[in-house]
């Protein structure tokens, strides 16, 4: 249990005490900075502690969002502030400043708790301050004031407050206006219930998995029952995030399982359209892979332009400003927003046409939209970043590289010559346009891999600074993938592209991990995890020599084993890491996927 110290006299008729409890905080009293020091000092080590001033009036709503959030290991509104664990000592040292300046008493018209709080920040410490908007957080100095305040918040309806806050401020059309509107309802049906984020999550992967069996059993009845449980299960994947938000339940492990489960659950009804295309003898694995590769890529294209440029300096360009003026015309914001196909409206197109139409057509209508989006977007972030001054960190580079995912073949290459080229992405560029010649030209493509090797490898013997740079993990990613595709494609057995979209699935899901341990500031993937899956060059010769000496048959055996591999290893990799994790609990309040 967390422990809340109200310091100073109490205030007749005050609820504060009992909106503390509410919160889930073990309330003691203390009359002055020096009382309250000898409280502190007597809370355990391991617990929240916040202190309140006695004074405060608000919404019990503005309390939760500065004393209950886990995101963040101190934070303040006015009249309070809080610490986690990690950051006791420092609200200890800036009390103790505090109780020896003041001389140990609260004087009538200061909160201890700001001047805390003004201590913290004189410490450079970073103090969270929740934005409240029409809340009412406040410590008033005298009987007239706190009259006002009380009037404040009862003219503001606290819950109505909460519900809209649990939406995300930022998020697609179909989103907004299709699911948002009631799924916030249902969020707080579960807080109401003691249900969790996590909870809710693990319901909608299951309902996107029960859809992906209905649409593969290629019956025109088990494509609208897909239809409707893949929309069923967005909703789902909306409640998540507005229940984390409405109860401030965020966590590191439940923001893993919110970004891993929306592409798990969107690869597997891929895998189910395909299989029930199958059963109707039309063979679309080709299309189905074809589009988990163009998604993954699409991915990787955003977080790798985002890992470079959060913390550039000097990061501005005129197209960003364009953007920016856009964003005051209201209609562009949302035509701008759809054209993209975020994850909302990219669902609802695939639940109709799987409903209406057949796999076939509605992997052909997916490609096509996924890859005008992603000339879209990726355009516009190329022109930013040609026409933007900023400077790289050190620490993006390192994000951009570790992204990269090269493993021992590239590092050897490197230590063994003496080539340290200049131009990265003109390297990688030249790597693949050599690997893809020979897969889909000569007609040697061990060849084309051992050369695609090597020019990894010297692609990242400098740090990745440039302009561009950031393109060279999704076009890493591309010709991985890319290749297992052709080579699986050129096989022309019965099970060969299956056994090649179960490998993807398990590599891609190694890259997301790994995106996500970068995005929670928790490191990269571990090195050995790596080596021992290969790296991205690794995996493209050793796939591409499996081809050359093995026949189809046994090429599609080697893929299967591969496959179920990689799978293993990183998938225990990944539990042991995101169950233990020490990282901070995080969010994902950026683009919709």
């Amino acid at each position: 249990m967390s422990t809340a110290i109200v310091t100073g006299q109490p205030v007749p008729g005050s609820s504060l005490e009992n909106d503390l409890r509410s919160l889930g905080f073990d309330v003691r009293v203390a009359g002055d900075a020096s009382e309250a020091e000898t409280l502190l000092a007597a809370v355990p080590a391991d617990r929240r502690v916040a202190l309140v001033d006695a004074r405060f009036v608000g919404h019990p709503h503005a309390l939760r969002l500065g004393l209950t959030d886990p995101r963040f290991p101190l934070a303040a509104v006015p009249g309070a502030v809080t610490a986690q664990p990690a950051a006791r000592q420092a609200l200890t040292r800036a009390l103790a400043r505090e109780t020896s300046t003041g001389g140990g008493t609260a004087l009538a018209l200061d909160s201890v708790a700001d001047r805390v709080v003004t201590a913290l920040g004189a410490d450079g410490s970073e103090v969270h301050r929740p934005e409240l908007g029409s809340l009412v957080a406040a410590v008033p100095a005298d009987p007239q004031a706190r009259n006002e305040a009380r009037q404040a918040v009862a003219s503001v309806d606290d819950e109505a407050v909460r519900l809209k806050s649990a939406v995300k401020s930022r998020d697609g059309f179909f989103t907004t206006f299709c699911i948002s509107p009631y799924s916030r309802y249902i969020a707080r049906w579960c807080a109401r219930r003691g249900l969790t984020p996590n909870q809710v999550t693990t319901a909608s992967l299951l309902t996107a998995l029960i859809a992906a069996g209905c649409a593969a059993t290629g019956t025109r009845g088990g494509f609208i029952a897909a239809g409707v449980l893949l929309i069923a299960s967005f909703v789902l994947d909306c409640t998540d995030g507005q229940l984390a938000r409405y109860a401030l339940k965020y966590s590191t492990l439940g923001a893993w399982l919110d970004a891993t489960f929306d592409r798990a659950k969107e690869y597997a009804y891929y895998a189910g359209l395909a299989l029930g295309a199958a059963r109707g003898g039309d063979d679309v694995w080709a299309l189905a892979l074809g589009a988990m590769i163009l998604q993954t890529c699409r991915h990787v294209v955003d977080f790798s332009f985002n890992e470079a440029n959060h913390d550039a300096t000097a990061n501005t360009s005129p197209t960003a400003a364009l953007s920016g003026k856009l964003d005051s015309v209201g209609w562009t914001v949302w035509v701008r927003r759809m054209i993209v196909l975020p994850i909302g409206e990219r669902w609802a197109m695939i639940a109709v046409l799987t409903a209406a139409t057949t796999p076939r057509i509605t992997f052909s209508v997916l490609l096509i939209g996924c890859a005008f989006a992603a000339t879209y977007t990726t355009a516009g972030r190329v022109l930013r970043s040609v026409t933007r001054k900023a400077r790289r960190t050190d620490r993006a580079a390192q994000a951009l590289a570790d992204l990269a995912d090269n493993g021992p073949l590239a590092a050897l290459v490197v230590r063994l010559t003496r080539v340290r080229p200049g131009a990265p992405l003109l390297v990688a560029l030249g790597g693949v346009a050599v690997l893809a010649l020979n897969l889909l030209i000569t007609g040697d493509p061990a060849v084309g891999a051992a050369v695609y090797a090597a020019t990894s490898g010297w692609a990242l013997c400098r740090p990745l600074k440039g302009a561009l740079d950031w393109l060279i993990p999704p076009l890493f990613r591309a010709a991985e993938y890319g290749t297992v595709l052709v080579l699986a494609s050129k096989a022309g057995v019965n099970g060969a592209l299956p056994a090649a979209f179960g490998l993807v699935a398990a590599v891609a899901y190694h890259h997301y991990d790994t995106v996500y341990r970068i995005r929670g500031n928790a490191g990269a993937s571990p090195a050995w995890l790596v080596r021992a899956i290969g790296g991205q060059e690794g995996r493209t010769l050793l796939v591409t020599v499996l081809a050359a000496v093995l026949t189809a048959s046994q090429f599609k055996v080697a893929l299967t084993v591969l496959a179920v591999a990689v799978a293993l290893v990183v998938l225990v990799e990944s539990i042991r890491f995101w169950v233990s994790a020490g990282a901070p609990a995080v969010h994902d309040e950026g683009e919709p996927a």
